[in-house]
């Protein structure tokens, strides 16, 4: 190698090393960040050799490459696949959400600390995906790595869409739209946000308080009719009607089935009213799950279409009946939720069910999604919860208390920042817990949220400042 060789090497390698070092607020540092986090978060994708799935992954190729609807699937989600690429390599499904989770990550510790470098964001990256079950929703073929999306989007676009500039603003309105629409539960996380939104913005108009941040509601109102409209455009595309969801009733009177409301309710109403529920009121399952998918009435009744209306009947009348009894499950089963956040839930080898669908649609795909690690049965979550758990509660913690050191001193954008964190996955537990029931993987979509806040509000200045505090002498 000759001299001069050698010297352009050296420069283009502390090039790149400045580039490491360079602050997020520069344009071409940006891009590069939001490329660099994508291989990060896909890192478990890797490990297991194919995209993860979950049991309703089938259902959404079902619907979205096979053009059929799916009562209990987001046909947006469905539709996200199919036009995504799905039915080409289920890897461009899992690159479009690390692109979609990278940018919303990367703005955020943009509009926070602009000066952050990329090599910290980097770093910080590294540990959610050692820390948290970030990637293993990223990497999963399934809608609920947008739920952190719709999050950070809608708490952008509320309180930074000055530092954003217009072309940043847009893409996270169709970003948000995109996600709020992937998911039912979605749709009342973004509605619910945009309401908290509102009523902190009456809140400061009344008291006056000019020196906390406005909040901005136009564009996460726009984020949720825009979803609004992709889920109705969506289901009219499968069905020539308007509407947003069918399943709704039915998810519900199954966590009823679990607090034992529906066998009340019944005991009441049977058989007066004549429900072919009555036949079954004393044979119920234990668990909504065991309702919904286990072996139940509920598949001789026509599942979801042929039990849609009698489900519906029975949640509107015992809210009549049993009004308190509604009040006090319905805050169980949210503080549950709100508690409940392992990793891993039904993330285990699914070919039994899976293979069919996945086979018809993507035959090219079937040998490398069969020596995956997941379909081999090499994933323990055990020691992973260990780690995951711990840290969700601690993050969680230091969360509560960096929000009453903030509003004690002061520091209203960072109280405000924590405030909507905290408010979303209160929200999330409320909708998950009530409109379904308790599961792990609903809150732990979200869990990861507040340890990428701390470790975003933790600067690099701070931890410079810690590394040179001063020792104690004798």
């Amino acid at each position: 190698m000759s001299e001069s060789s050698a010297a352009i090497d050296v420069r283009a390698g502390v090039g790149l090393l400045r580039v490491w070092a360079m602050p997020l607020s520069e344009p071409a540092v940006e891009v590069l960040a939001i490329a660099a986090l994508c291989p990060i978060l896909l890192v478990v994708a890797f490990w297991n050799g194919f995209p993860l799935t979950f049991y309703d992954t089938g259902a959404y190729m079902f619907e979205g490459l096979g053009g059929h609807f799916v009562v209990e699937r987001s046909p947006v989600y469905s539709l996200f696949l199919r036009f995504g690429g799905a039915g080409v390599n289920l890897w461009w499904i899992a690159i479009l959400q690390a692109a979609m989770t990278a940018f919303v990550m990367v703005q955020t510790a943009r509009a926070l600390k602009p000066e952050m470098t990329l090599t910290y964001l980097a770093v910080i990256a590294g540990l959610l995906v050692m820390a948290t079950g970030l990637p293993w929703y990223v990497g999963q073929i399934e809608p609920d790595c947008m739920t952190g999306i719709v999050v950070l989007a809608i708490y952008l676009l509320a309180f930074h869409t000055r530092k954003l500039g217009r072309w940043r603003v847009a893409l996270l309105v169709a970003v948000a739209a995109i996600a709020t629409g992937a998911h039912p539960s979605h749709l009342g996380l973004t509605a619910g946000l945009a309401l908290a939104l509102t009523i902190y913005r009456g809140w400061i108009w009344f008291s006056g308080r000019k020196d906390w941040p406005r909040a901005n509601i136009v564009f996460p109102a726009i984020s949720f009719v825009l979803g609004l409209a992709l889920v109705l455009s969506a289901n009219f595309y499968f069905t020539r009607e308007f509407f947003v969801s069918r399943a709704g009733p039915v998810f519900i009177f199954a966590r009823l089935v679990q607090d034992g409301i529906a066998k009340r309710e019944l005991d009441a109403v049977c058989p007066q009213a004549h429900l072919q529920l009555c036949a079954y009121k004393d044979t119920l399952p234990k668990t909504a799950d065991d309702w919904l998918w286990g072996v139940s009435p509920f598949a001789k009744l026509k599942r979801f279409e042929g039990t849609a209306a009698e489900s519906e009947f029975v949640v509107k009348d015992s809210l009549k009946r049993f009004p308190l009894q509604h009040l006090t499950a319905a805050l169980e089963d949210a503080a549950t939720q709100f508690i409940t956040f392992k990793t891993g839930d039904q993330i285990e080898p699914q070919e039994w069910i899976l293979y069919p669908d996945l086979d018809h649609f993507i035959p090219r795909q079937m040998h490398a999604y069969m020596q995956a690690r997941q379909q081999r049965g090499m994933v323990d979550f055990k020691p992973i919860n260990r780690v995951h758990v711990l840290v969700g509660w601690l993050a969680l913690a230091g969360l509560l208390a960096w929000l009453a050191a903030a509003i004690r001193f002061g520091r209203h954008r960072t109280s405000v920042f924590l405030g909507f964190i905290l408010t979303a996955m209160i929200g999330n537990a409320i909708i998950c817990g009530v409109t379904s029931n308790p599961h792990n993987r609903y809150q732990s979509r979200l869990i990861w949220l507040p340890a990428f806040a701390l470790a975003v509000l933790v600067s690099e200045r701070h931890i410079a400042a810690l590394r040179h505090f001063p020792k104690s002498g004798t």
